[in-house]
């Protein structure tokens, strides 16, 4: 019998190390100050006006292209001062930057720009910078940095073009329309979970269109989709997948963004639970095989209890919640307490683990049919329910979730039932991780292999004559065979 265990809250790990921290300087209307005129000054100048910096450059023998500054300055102000510094010339700078080639020179102005109260940066000098200049992404209003600490610039740079490459020009009609409702948005909906639907809509509404610019009918629109929404708080049963992070689906994501607090089974890949929100709440809730479990029953008391206190709840199961998931039984209750509840369906093992393997389940030569069992009843005995006579036939793929107790009795009374004892089994633990195993053999090898290959994790057990077909082109890299 399995241990009870109670569900607890967990917490993610949180922020790994910073090289640095990334903020966002304000410079509109804001006096800046650039004393020197090396190479990369003129270009420094040119970010500061166009933050909306008031720049003032220092410079007793500018560069042509520092001379051209003030006439190319697309905001704020930039005038050239063709002489040297002095330290009243720092008088009210909010962000100072040296541009010396002379590294005592430099020094000297960063000293007098941080007595004056500035931010300062110092060109191609990081140990005198308060502050550096990374790779820019400019959607602006939306702005993106990128920032390798000075390590590997052409990554950063490389970095910044995939970025752009992801964020259409159109963004910026889009984030200057989210600044211009943010006041009427707010106004209309005092809760927080109502303002966060709306922008949710709102941002996927400008990832669907991006190229052009939301007009008053989209924030009629999108006002209109949230007023019709939910209110209070609900369930989303969603399917996590096998374990690969990226075959979440956009509705998974777009659930566990909105989530305020999400239920997930032990067998939910660690890394998935990064794509919540930081503020949500995560409760281990699962279920170990023949080992300690949370009582179904407690899980759906949980459940109803933080949706009817107006919660946005995640009920997060590894693979399909609809196969073996007990999804049934939580349905159920969330209708019965007259809580909403909808699913988002997810890759089941079986897809995951035949994907990865390059392995058609139901090749029209070999296989008629696709059928899943279980490996285990309510006692974790083997199901004295089953149908035998499906099982017995090698034209059928099965595929068997929870097999490791039971798999020599099920493969023994299948073969007992007509299945053909060389028809090709294979057993696959971890399927789509980075640690996914295989153990190929026959209905009547598999289970002496399985047991010899000491193999942990979660597994599925699939059977037929289809799985024989592209076996020989498996990757090898993909599995480890049991000696």
């Amino acid at each position: 019998m399995r241990s009870p265990r109670s569900p607890r809250e967990t917490r993610s790990p949180g922020l790994e190390p910073l090289a640095v921290l990334p903020v966002f300087v304000t410079l509109q209307g804001k006096r800046a100050v650039l004393a020197g005129a090396n190479g990369g000054a003129a270009w420094k100048v040119k970010l500061l006006a166009a933050a909306g910096a008031e720049v003032d450059v220092y410079a007793p023998e500018p560069t042509e292209e520092m001379r051209l500054a003030p006439a190319e300055a697309v905001a704020g102000r930039v005038t050239l001062h063709e002489r040297d510094w002095s330290p009243a010339d720092l008088e009210g700078a909010a962000f100072a930057i040296a541009a010396h080639e002379d590294e005592g020179e430099c020094a000297c102005f960063v000293a007098a720009a941080r007595r004056a109260g500035a931010i300062v940066n110092a060109i191609d000098r990081p140990h005198l910078c308060d502050v550096s200049f990374g790779a820019i992404v400019n959607r602006s209003p939306l702005v993106v940095g990128i920032s390798t600490e000075g390590a590997a610039p052409v990554f950063g740079q490389t970095v910044r073009a995939r970025i752009e490459a992801l964020l259409p020009a159109g963004f910026k009609a889009w984030v200057a329309a989210a600044r211009d409702w943010r006041a009427a948005v707010g106004a209309r909906y005092h809760a927080f979970a109502e303002r966060r639907a709306f922008w949710e809509r709102f941002t996927d509404r400008a990832f669907a269109e991006p190229d052009r610019a939301p007009v008053q009918a989209d924030l009629d629109a999108l006002i209109a989709e949230t007023d019709a929404g939910p209110r209070g708080g609900a369930v989303t049963l969603v399917g996590a997948g096998p374990g690969d992070a990226e075959l979440l689906t956009l509705k998974a994501l777009r659930a566990l963004r909105g989530a305020d607090v999400i239920l997930y089974d032990d067998l939910v890949a660690p890394e998935i639970l990064d794509y919540a929100r930081r503020e949500a709440r995560t409760m281990l809730v699962g279920k170990t095989g023949h080992g300690p479990s949370c009582r179904q029953d407690d899980i759906n008391a949980l459940m109803v209890s933080l949706a009817r206190s107006g919660k946005q709840v995640v009920r997060l199961k590894s693979g399909d919640p609809l196969v073996f998931g007990r999804a049934g039984e939580e349905i159920d209750a969330c209708r019965a307490a007259g809580i909403p509840v909808t699913v988002v369906p997810g890759v089941t093992a079986a897809q995951g683990a035949a994907a990865s393997l390059g392995l058609s389940l139901t090749h029209r030569d070999a296989a008629r049919r696709l059928q899943y069992v279980t490996g285990h009843d309510r006692r974790g005995a083997l199901p004295d329910d089953l149908n035998w006579a499906a099982l017995g036939d090698a034209s059928v793929t099965t595929v068997v979730y929870m097999p490791k107790r039971t798999l020599p009795a099920l493969l023994d009374r299948a073969v007992a039932e007509g299945l053909h004892p060389d028809t090709p089994a294979l057993a696959v633990f971890n399927a789509t991780r980075a640690d996914q195993a295989v153990v190929r053999g026959t209905a009547t090898t598999l289970p002496g292999l399985v047991s010899a290959a000491g193999l942990d994790g979660p597994a599925i057990v699939m059977v037929g004559d289809a799985l024989g077909r592209g076996a020989q082109t498996a990757a090898a890299d993909l599995e480890r065979a049991a000696v």
